[in-house]
């Protein structure tokens, strides 16, 4: 399941802060902020998708993770892959090292991190 770009901003926040309570999770916003009814609309959908708990304390409750930031990225990218680049890592990385203009150091920094993979399997 996938988050929307706003759950994915919220999400983001909550990833940083570990655990947050609703004024918490505001504060993290930059300004313009964002409604208390809008946070707390996402929070329940994030809820009922299963990315997010909540431990509830008198009234309030304080939301934590239950997806990792790495396992929600990973499945994201595993699936541009599968949908964009017909499930083949190496066109997905033609696309990467072409369209995103890294530097040179990058790209040999991301050669050395291929190398390094390769040596370790």
């Amino acid at each position: 399941m996938q988050l929307s770009k706003s759950e994915e901003d919220l999400m983001n926040h909550l990833w940083k802060l570990e655990k947050a309570f609703m004024k918490d999770l505001l504060d993290a916003y930059p300004e313009p902020k964002p409604a208390p009814t809008t946070v707390a609309t996402l929070l329940k959908r994030m809820a009922d998708k299963g990315f997010v708990a909540y431990t509830t304390f008198g009234k309030s409750r304080e939301y934590y993770p239950l997806v990792k930031k790495k396992t929600y990225f990973s499945k994201h990218v595993n699936g541009l892959i599968k949908d964009f680049f017909n499930d083949s890592a190496s066109q997905f990385a033609s696309f990467f090292t072409k369209e995103t203009n890294l530097s040179k150091s990058e790209l040999e920094e991301l050669k050395k991190l291929i190398d390094n993979e390769i040596k370790s399997r």
